[in-house]
């Protein structure tokens, strides 16, 4: 769901916004709340027996879920600095 919601948003907010910190604060929020209900739709999944996205022990940190996910937010921030670069080269701003 992250990585969709990264995909679907990042370059075209960047390329349709004018300023890129709003460009970039939009895409941290619907980042964010596709990461919550990500999140909760894989806990609710680990909680009935699926342990494909977290380890099994309960004690255990899922560094690997958290790595991941980071780099596809760091993906995202960088794919809004190109769609704003792409519009200023284009010189078209909304």
């Amino acid at each position: 769901m992250i990585a969709i919601t990264t995909v679907l948003l990042a370059l075209p907010l960047g390329y349709l916004v004018r300023n890129q910190l709003v460009a970039s604060v939009a895409y941290a929020i619907a980042y964010l709340w596709a990461f919550t209900f990500q999140t909760l739709y894989l806990t609710r999944s680990w909680v009935g027996g699926d342990h494909s996205a977290f380890p099994k022990d309960p004690d255990t940190l899922p560094i690997s879920y958290g790595i991941v996910a980071s780099g596809i937010f760091a993906i995202g921030f960088g794919l809004v600095a190109v769609g704003h670069r792409l519009a200023a080269r284009r010189g078209t701003r909304v």
